[in-house]
């Protein structure tokens, strides 16, 4: 097996590694050492406190600066590591399972949707994710692919997750909430490690090659060492490789009258497909005498598999990979920061197919190159903590599906005051700007958060932020023209079996706008209990205008006047499109702004450690039903085919939405969650 050999290889690459290097490690550089007679030795990366205090966990992601999770100016959630040790699997979905309003989609082995206060689609466009601060957010589709993610889960120091807008600091697409993960580095996990896992999964139902039990496999390694005071490095490398799902069978489930008022569709006849995902990583690190620190670190990881689309599921082939390289540069309070991502892959699409003759799959290639330098600082000034910095991006595309994008360039500043106004009470002001060349005008992001603190330990917010997703490049660039195959035998016993392909266009908008939300939340974080539990509440309503829907141009359709080119091949008169329901077909889709939509909802959560071996978390969320000003019949949502006694097909585009919060909730909606999990104790290797 290709993947196992891959694998085994950066086992043993990283298992020897230590060979190499006779120095031993040497413990953590500390800036004041030359003012110490000595220095202490390093904590052992393995030896975990007695439990966790959650009053003393430090974020990073809400105000882009250090500060404790209980004083954060948002609703976070963070991921800790005894909750990363405990996983079952390797697949990072899992992690966000136990987050407070976090709605997560998996409809492929390899495809994860991850959304926060909304309702989750095929194609999730609405949450940012950062990597140590690197975006992992593909501009492309304007999606995440989460199998990007380089590194291997032991890696992983804490999961940050922001539930809820946060573009006065992060700027675009971070909608409905970001996601930033923070990795260890080489000094605090020092040490050889591997991991091997095998495990299986039911697929009762299924038919064909994905029926009966599938199978999970992955395999990783990583190597941590400190060279000297000045010098730390790690290297890792694994693989995942998953069973495809099964796929159901029968007429398509449908409890919405205004899209099921006819006879419905069977599940599209394709196969799933299993993924394979090999990585690797590399990250060193310099302290200089004075405090000043340089991290230089790249990886690459491919991935292969299923991605839902606006225009149905493409399966991305083997050889599709991403790679990246940064340097970030610390002094003090000051970073500075530069990255850039590379993404090459090709696919093609299980459904859809073009107008030729015979049609063929629709083929999608894609080759991106994102390169973007940051910097920030903090300063303090009497009762005001200032944060500020920004940020400027250069985006090149290659892609099939949106021949005429070439580049984007974009960039913003922001600015942000914590204010003490006394013990207990705080004020938390800033705004965001950003420019893009393909906007009219420039964004402008506020947040203001009201805290009060009746102590240390409690926090209440009174917060309102306004935070916005930027068009992705095949919202304004789509060009393709697909084709819906119309059974001729419907009109004529003659023509049985003749297929004729409905040229459907479909097209990008470049005059699109924004979508935008304006927030409005109440909310608390206690850390109770002595300590051993953080409890969270939050109650919101988000506003949200412009999202980007695929819809239908409804003044150009095929009719009798105007017949598609080459109609029936010449075997039937145009005049017979009259006979079908509406006496036309579709001819052109496009992405468009709609409208408002409201939501609301409550969250709840508890994370609590018994001991050092057991911990206990529960979570529960309600979202209401979206208010919307507009009528979901204007949307091209998966519908049934309409028909006449004849059969005769006028199906619509194969369509998954690509919006960030598909307002198709029937009424309101719960989840709630609790857990045990128990942490068995370290051993040493």
């Amino acid at each position: 097996m290709a993947l196992c050999r891959f694998a085994l290889a950066a086992i043993l690459c990283v298992v020897a590694a230590p060979v190499v290097n006779a120095q031993p490690a040497a413990p953590p550089k500390d800036p004041q050492a030359a003012a110490k007679p000595e220095q202490k030795p390093a904590p052992k990366p393995d030896e975990p406190p007695d439990q966790p205090k959650y009053e003393e966990t430090v974020v990073v992601s809400a105000s882009r600066s250090e500060e404790k999770l209980i004083n954060a100016p948002a609703t976070m959630t963070v991921i800790g590591p005894e909750t990363i040790q405990s996983a079952p699997t390797q697949n990072f979905a899992e992690l966000m399972r136990t987050v407070p309003g976090v709605n997560i989609t998996q409809v492929s082995a390899r495809d994860i949707n991850i959304t926060s206060r909304g309702a989750t689609g095929t194609l999730s466009t609405g949450t940012l994710a950062l990597l140590d601060g690197r975006s992992l957010y593909q501009d492309f589709f304007g999606f995440v692919m989460w199998d990007f993610l380089p590194v291997n889960l032991n890696e992983v120091k804490q999961v940050e997750v922001i539930r809820g807008p946060a573009s006065a600091v992060w700027g675009a697409n971070a909608l409905n909430g970001v996601v930033n993960v923070i990795t260890k580095s080489p000094r605090e996990m020092q040490g050889t490690s591997a991991v091997l896992g095998v495990g299986g999964f039911d697929r009762q139902g299924a038919t064909g090659s994905s029926s009966g039990a599938g199978t999970v496999f992955y395999i990783s390694g990583t190597h941590a060492q400190a060279v000297n005071d000045r010098v730390a490095f790690k290297i890792s490398g694994g693989g995942y490789t998953q069973d495809p799902y099964g796929r159901p069978t029968g007429p398509i489930p449908c409890d919405r009258a205004e899209v099921c008022a006819t006879a419905r569709r069977d599940y599209p006849g394709y196969s799933n497909q299993g993924t394979t995902q090999p990585k690797f990583d590399g990250r060193v690190d310099y302290d200089y005498a004075d405090g000043k620190k340089l991290v230089i670190s790249g990886g690459v990881a491919g991935t292969d598999g299923i991605m839902h689309t606006g225009i149905g599921p493409f399966d991305i082939n083997q050889g599709s990979v991403m790679g990246y390289a940064k340097a970030n540069f610390t002094r003090k309070a000051f970073k500075a920061a530069f990255f850039t991502n590379v993404l090459s892959g090709d696919a093609s699409n299980l459904l859809t197919t073009d107008a030729s003759v015979p049609p063929q799959p629709i083929l999608f290639s894609f080759l991106t190159k994102t390169f973007d330098f940051e910097a920030s600082n903090v300063s303090v000034k009497d009762k005001h903590v200032f944060t500020y910095g920004g940020n400027f991006r250069y985006n090149a595309f290659d892609l099939s599906l949106a021949p005429a994008a070439e580049n984007r360039t974009e960039g913003g500043g922001y600015i942000q005051d914590e204010i003490f106004l006394s013990r207990l009470f705080r004020l938390v002001a800033g705004a965001r700007v950003d420019r893009f060349d393909y906007l009219d005008t420039a964004v402008f992001s506020p947040r203001v958060s009201f805290i009060a603190k009746p102590n240390d330990n409690q926090t209440i917010r009174l917060s309102y932020n306004r935070a916005y997703r930027s068009p992705s490049v095949i919202n304004n660039f789509l060009n393709v023209t697909i084709a819906e195959p119309l059974n001729l035998g419907a009109f004529s016993p003659l023509l049985a079996g003749r297929i004729y392909p409905i040229p459907i266009t479909s097209t990008g908008d470049p005059n699109l706008k924004e979508t935008s939300v304006d927030a409005y939340e109440i909310g608390y974080s206690g850390v109770v209990a002595k300590g051993r539990a953080i409890v969270s509440a939050a109650f919101y309503v988000n506003k949200t205008k412009d999202d980007i829907f695929f819809t239908e141009v409804p003044n150009s359709r095929w009719t009798a006047s105007n017949p598609p080119p080459n109609w029936a091949f010449g075997f039937l008169p145009p005049a017979v499109i009259n006979l079908v329901p509406g006496g036309s077909f579709p001819a052109h889709f496009t992405y468009s702004n709609f409208g408002h939509q409201t939501q609301k909802g409550f969250e709840f959560g508890v994370n609590s450690t018994l001991n050092r071996y057991v911990g206990l978390f529960a979570n529960y969320s309600y979202q209401a039903k979206p208010k919307v000003d507009f009528a979901l019949s204007e949307l091209n949502l998966p519908r049934p085919t309409a028909s006449t006694p004849g059969s005769i097909s006028t199906g619509a585009v194969t369509s998954a939405t690509s919006s960030s919060a598909m307002p198709t909730a029937r009424s309101g909606r719960t989840s709630s969650t609790i857990a045990i999990t128990a942490r068995p104790r370290p051993t040493r290797s």
